[in-house]
């Protein structure tokens, strides 16, 4: 029963606590973990060029439908230039499905998950790496398909609050990963659903965020989506800040309050993908256990 509660409290002890380390030195080992894990994500974007064609085209096909049918149908300018921030803010999307919801899963699949929990290190700092990694290699993808199709389809931008415009856009990535990192710990805890899960956050997501059209026109799912959806609140800011519709065609709140959601979900989801990391951690150490589930 002694040695019981000795190995209890010997697992339950921060990294920081089992090295003996001091503030300092932890930090420099999680900022090594952070770059860790963003290097491959970084790297990989110049190893594999067919990739990046890949990631940039089809992306732009998609867009350039959409462009297609707005045009044949005499909408506003506006609604190209809807369609293409739409697409450019896809790659974002399916950054934080693909390689932040889903990689926790994956990295248990591959042997890597056990790596994480026994490192002296925090396992946010894992995630914060991810997310650094995955923000780099989706920024080229998101800038070639705005800058070819701004060219290609003649978008004409009416920006008038820069400063506004950018912190939306940042406080959306920051909103996005956040999610990213609580909805890794949630798939990994469900296992095999996971990659159900992933399929099921791509279309449905790009219907009610409003990737196409302005989310307003869904009215009380466009709500709910401004309410829940990072990706929503965001476009639908820059939207207007971008094209200087005014909140009349969106039917969406002004770009200050949509940016104070978006600091509030980032909060709220890192706060949560912290408690659920906690909780994984402890099991993984106490229990042998990577996940919620019995093996």
């Amino acid at each position: 029963m002694a040695e019981t509660s000795l190995y209890v409290h010997r697992a339950t002890r921060s990294p920081a606590e089992a090295a003996n380390w001091d503030r300092r030195q932890v930090i420099l080992n999680n900022l090594r973990s952070v770059a860790g894990r963003a290097y491959p994500r970084v790297r990989g974007i110049s190893r594999e060029k067919s990739w990046l064609a890949f990631e940039i085209l089809l992306p732009f096909l998609s867009t350039s439908a959409f462009v297609f049918v707005y045009r044949a149908l005499k909408a506003p300018p506006e609604y190209i230039g809807f369609v293409v921030l739409g697409g450019a803010m896809t790659a974002f999307w399916l950054n934080v499905v693909w390689m932040m919801a889903a990689q926790l899963y994956w990295d248990k699949d591959q042997g890597n998950l056990e790596l994480f929990f026994a490192a002296p290190m925090d396992v946010m700092s894992v995630l914060f790496g991810m997310a650094i990694g995955g923000l780099v290699m989706s920024s080229t993808r998101a800038a070639a398909v705005l800058l070819i199709a701004t060219v290609l389809y003649g978008v004409q931008f009416a920006v008038s609050q820069w400063f506004l415009l950018l912190l939306v856009f940042f406080l959306t990535l920051s909103a996005l990963y956040g999610m990213g990192m609580a909805l890794s710990s949630l798939f990994l805890m469900w296992g095999r659903e996971a990659w159900h899960l992933t399929q099921l956050m791509v279309e449905p997501v790009y219907f009610i965020s409003g990737l196409n059209f302005p989310v307003g026109r869904l009215g009380m799912i466009g709500a709910l989506a401004i309410a829940t959806i990072p990706l929503a609140v965001g476009l639908d800011a820059m939207r207007q800040l971008a094209f200087a519709t005014g909140p009349g065609p969106t039917g969406t709140p002004p770009p200050a309050v949509e940016a104070l959601i978006l600091v509030v979900m980032t909060v709220v989801f890192i706060w949560v993908a912290r408690l659920m990391l906690r909780s994984l951690e402890r099991r993984a150490r106490q229990e042998g256990r990577l996940s919620a589930r019995g093996r």
